[in-house]
């Protein structure tokens, strides 16, 4: 088959950085894959330390070649990660159709583009299907049989899609209306506030965040996310080093099993349990979380 191009957003994190394409080389299509890296420049005003680490990463994205084709972009001026994530992921999938999407904190299991580019040729025709996600939350109760199963809720991290998927996004989110919008569905049956964060991006796109606006077109097209029943990605930017700098530290750091391979893909169908053990996890994640920052808020 052909494989899906890879797209990785970079900016001023070296050690980040270079964790993350040392784990994306040693995966088993790495030395087949097309590896796209776009570097995003230095906003106006910043300190000379700033710009000595966006240096950095420029340095080591060329050290070794990560991917059997890599193909660098650098940005002069700074698009933020909004409009790099968009732009980027335009570029790309027009080219090749679909992509397999990555940040600088990412670190992914060995068999991660295995799953990815499987899965994008199992529901490449199932227009039900709109992302593919290379995380899940740390669920015991889920069965861990090498498989995965759907959500109507997509991922950021770490994750893939097509060119007939992201074609029809409207990122300006015209059909929003906050008065019909069906709150407890799309907040995830009460397990998050996104349209709070939906809010806050619609109006002067103070929540920095593409995700919410692709969650939402997923939404209102009853949309489908295919998660695997291990998490095959990593989060390694919960130390402060990112721009949304509230929940770092606060959130459960989720472990990943790095030679877990996926190999048993499900027909279209959703398991009700799944949703009820996904939605259950949130709650009690973010209800902790609620009460660790309304402490800080009134210790500071």
């Amino acid at each position: 088959m052909e494989l899906a191009p890879i797209c990785l957003f970079v900016y001023n994190r070296p050690d980040h950085t270079k964790r993350v394409l040392h784990a994306l080389k040693q995966n088993k299509l790495s030395d087949e894959s097309i590896l796209y890296i776009f570097s995003d420049g230095s906003p106006e005003k910043s300190s000379i330390s700033e710009k000595e680490r966006i240096l950095n990463v420029r340095q080591i994205i060329r050290d070794e070649k990560w991917c059997k084709t890599v193909i660098i972009e650098e940005i002069d001026s700074n698009n933020g990660l909004v409009d790099s994530i968009i732009k980027g992921v335009s570029k790309v999938i027009q080219k090749h159709g679909k992509i397999i999407v990555l940040e600088d904190d990412i670190v992914v299991s060995e068999y991660f583009l295995q799953y990815m580019n499987d899965a994008l040729v199992k529901y490449a025709d199932i227009e039900k299907v709109k992302q593919i996600s290379g995380f899940s939350y740390p669920i015991s109760e889920i069965p861990k049989q090498h498989s995965c199963y759907f959500l109507p809720i997509t991922s950021t991290w770490g994750w893939a899609t097509w060119s007939s998927v992201w074609n029809e996004i409207d990122f300006e989110c015209k059909a929003f209306n906050p008065k019909t919008l069906d709150t407890f569905l799309f907040n995830f049956y009460g397990s998050y506030n996104y349209s709070k964060l939906l809010k806050k991006q619609m109006v002067g796109g103070r929540a920095e965040s593409w995700g919410i606006k692709f969650y939402f077109n997923v939404f209102i097209q009853n949309g489908l996310v295919l998660y695997p029943d291990i998490s095959l990605v990593q989060n390694i930017g919960w130390d402060n080093s990112g721009n949304h700098k509230t929940y770092y530290k606060l959130y459960p750091s989720l472990d990943f099993i790095d030679k877990y391979k996926i190999d048993v893909f499900p027909d279209l169908k959703i398991k009700k349990e799944y949703i009820n053990l996904n939605v259950t996890f949130l709650k009690r994640t973010n209800s902790r979380l609620a009460k660790v920052l309304k402490v800080i808020k009134n210790i500071f």
